[in-house]
């Protein structure tokens, strides 16, 4: 129907006659401005604006007439036809916010298969999706996720989640990452978290065990029940291999006859070839496992089948026996390098053997050797007593 529509006609005669599902009042001024009420809101109803698109009619939703005015709405109204005389058609915009995926299937379904053939860290990443991210932006599409939702997250994890902010600053590195790659490709404009401020936490931390701790890890690990579990920690310590490296290591990967565990360039951190000798204590870890022959990988978890890809939960318990709730898994690499240090290997040999990138990375180990370095001092105080006693 066709009224002089005014702001008294929305506000008192919005209604939807008896035998209609809905009713169109349609304004007089010939502007494509209609107010549309149905036989379940009479009263209140929402404006729409009418147009032609590919010389089809077309219909754009405005706002419900109870949230706006009517001199509002055809300002909108007015605004919308601009733009669609422009080419800019507001529908169509509409529709392609709707086709923005939510953050689960862009990250699984395009951004995992770009980045794993491209980064090191992308299992890790995945890690950090499915532990964290999804359960907070998941179902969100793209451009749904805002700078102060990022924010708040961040800054709620290592109070809720109880992880480190270093761990925190990850989750937060792998989604401007993924946002990045979906500005590369055109499905946002742009990435809402760039620039975030992040903890910065220092990762120098080193929890070193004393004689009597590690005496205690080592009677958990030796005697608890989840065994693969526990065997990788003592592959950890044995090694000071990184976790990732030990959880894809492969028996193919390993010489007993030489005693040497080749790392592929793939799975090292320096994006290097590395050899690293197996010990007595490494041997007799491998000689436990129970894959060899059987499995390709040599830390399995048995329920699946297929290599272990994660051993924290299993770890947390183990470390809270011992009585060590603060040890972390890569402080099980650092307590390798304080073993070898503090019984005189050098500082070029811990680096060759943790497949350092540079000696400036094993100089956080030098303040270990102060016992050995006494040791070496007492040598000098030997001699003056030496000389002392020949010249009596």
């Amino acid at each position: 129907m066709i009224v002089n529509l005014t702001q008294s006609f929305v506000d008192n005669q919005l209604v939807c006659p008896d035998g209609k599902k809905s009713f169109e009042y349609v304004d007089s001024l010939r502007t494509g401005l209609f107010a549309k009420v149905t036989v379940a809101s009479s009263g209140v109803g929402t404006y729409y604006l009418r147009y032609k698109s590919d010389n089809k009619t077309a219909y754009l939703k405005i706002q419900r007439t109870n949230a706006i005015t009517l001199a509002e709405a055809r300002k909108k109204a007015l605004q919308f036809k601009a733009e669609i005389a422009s080419g800019n058609d507001p529908r169509e915009q509409a529709r392609t916010k709707k086709n923005v995926p939510t953050f689960s299937e862009f990250f699984t379904q395009r951004y995992m298969p770009y980045v794993l053939p491209r980064l090191r860290s992308a299992n890790k990443y995945e890690s950090l999706f499915r532990c964290h991210l999804r359960e907070e932006f998941g179902t969100k599409r793209l451009n749904q996720i805002t700078r102060e939702q990022v924010q708040l997250f961040h800054s709620r994890l290592p109070e809720n989640k109880s992880i480190s902010k270093s761990q925190a600053d990850h989750c937060i590195k792998a989604l401007r990452a993924s946002l990045n790659y979906a500005c590369e490709i055109d499905v946002l404009e742009k990435n809402p978290i760039a620039g975030i401020k992040l903890f910065n936490e220092s990762n120098l931390v080193e929890n070193i065990m004393n004689e009597a701790e590690l005496k205690r890890l080592l009677e958990v690990l030796h005697n608890d029940k989840n065994r693969m579990t526990c065997l990788v920690a003592l592959w950890l310590i044995s090694t000071g291999a990184r976790l990732n490296s030990a959880l894809q290591a492969t028996w193919s990967n390993i010489n007993q006859e030489t005693k040497i565990w080749t790392i592929p360039s793939t799975q090292a951190k320096n994006k290097k070839v590395g050899h690293t000798p197996i010990n007595d204590s490494a041997l007799s870890i491998l000689h436990k496992l129970g894959t060899e022959g059987k499995y390709e990988h040599l830390f399995i978890n048995f329920k699946t089948g297929t290599r272990l890809k994660s051993i924290h939960t299993g770890w947390k318990t183990l470390r809270e026996k011992a009585g060590l709730p603060h040890l972390r898994l890569h402080d099980l690499r650092h307590q390798y390098a304080s073993m070898l240090v503090n019984d005189g290997r050098t500082l070029y040999e811990v680096s060759q053997l943790l497949h350092h990138s540079s000696m400036a990375v094993t100089q956080r180990y030098a303040h270990l050797s102060t016992k050995t370095l006494q040791e070496a001092s007492q040598s000098a105080s030997l001699c003056l007593d030496a000389a002392m006693a020949a010249n009596s």
